[in-house]
């Protein structure tokens, strides 16, 4: 019955700047812990910070996995929410990364759109977690940040035509501990698979007829 089940990879990101834990990379592995259920094959990752990297494992993994979806989850320093990003953007990228370096072109994909949304409906799973009575307070966002973020966001909604996720955590602590995050993970990543599942479901319907 394995030929049922559905693969989701979910990246975190390693240290960066005053970062020296990552509590993306925390939650991911809180997550992993957790598991998304029988019927789903969960692989994470982490990715360092670094723009070149980026621009191999992101389309390796869709390759190496097929994946229903990839969720990337990242840390940002001003969030104080769960944080589900609806899109990503292909230029302004002038942060320099761990390795002091950044794209000449400051863009991801040269010659592709400006802006890449997620067939996921952000809001929707919003909505959903929220009423979950999860303890978690989830937000959603139309800018990933323009740096690495953003830029591994982009890469991945390019590759797959939108059927990639993102998400900020705050740092852990504030107010969040690393097992918070990794349970809101869990709501979230089922959510959008049950949101994924029902487009999928009305397309096919759809073609039926």
């Amino acid at each position: 019955m394995d030929n049922h089940k559905r693969t989701v990879v979910v990246t975190g990101f390693g240290p960066f700047g005053e970062h020296s834990i990552n509590a993306s990379w925390v939650a991911v592995q809180e997550l992993k812990k957790l598991g998304l259920g029988n019927e789903v094959e969960l692989h994470v990752y982490e990715v360092p910070v670094e723009y070149q990297t980026v621009q191999t494992l992101v389309p390796s993994l869709w390759k190496q996995y097929h994946p229903q979806l990839v969720v990337h989850v990242g840390l940002s320093g001003m969030a104080t929410t769960v944080t589900l990003e609806k899109c990503g953007h292909n230029h302004g990228y002038k942060g320099l990364d761990n390795c002091s370096f950044c794209p000449d072109s400051q863009c991801c994909v040269e010659g592709g759109p400006d802006c890449i949304d997620s067939v996921i409906d952000m809001d929707s799973v919003c909505k959903r977690v929220a009423a979950s009575g999860l303890g978690v307070a989830v937000s959603v966002s139309k800018d990933a940040g323009r740096y690495l973020c953003d830029f591994t966001y982009y890469t991945s909604l390019y590759l797959s035509h939108g059927r990639s996720a993102f998400i900020h955590v705050p740092p852990l602590g504030k107010p969040y501990t690393g097992e918070d995050l990794g349970r809101a993970l869990q709501a979230i990543v089922r959510e959008m698979l049950d949101i994924q599942e029902q487009s999928e479901a009305k397309i096919n319907c759809q073609h039926a007829h």
